[in-house]
């Protein structure tokens, strides 16, 4: 499910999806992605930023998307859900 989840990502630099779970029902989903009425990467380009990790290596990152577990964590809290399980796939 979470793969499937994944495929709608709006930024090609992260495919992940996220599934948050009660009593074995879905309550909600997340993808890497832009949060709501913001633009997406797929739309308006990445927003690349430098970014020195703690051992002191130096990467790029896209600050435009949110993960997908933030996506579907916003979106339990938005609905008013209290949860218990959220699964997420890496890639």
């Amino acid at each position: 499910m979470c793969e499937a989840v994944a495929a709608r990502a709006t930024c090609d630099r992260g495919k992940c999806g996220a599934v948050i779970v009660k009593d074995k029902r879905i309550m909600t989903t997340g993808y890497v992605g832009s949060p709501a009425g913001l633009p997406h990467c797929d739309e308006a380009g990445h927003d690349m930023r430098q970014v020195t990790n703690g051992n002191g290596e130096v990467t790029q990152h896209c600050v435009r998307t949110l993960h997908a577990e933030q996506n579907a964590i916003l979106q339990a809290q938005g609905l008013g859900y209290h949860w218990k399980v959220l699964h997420c796939s890496v890639k």
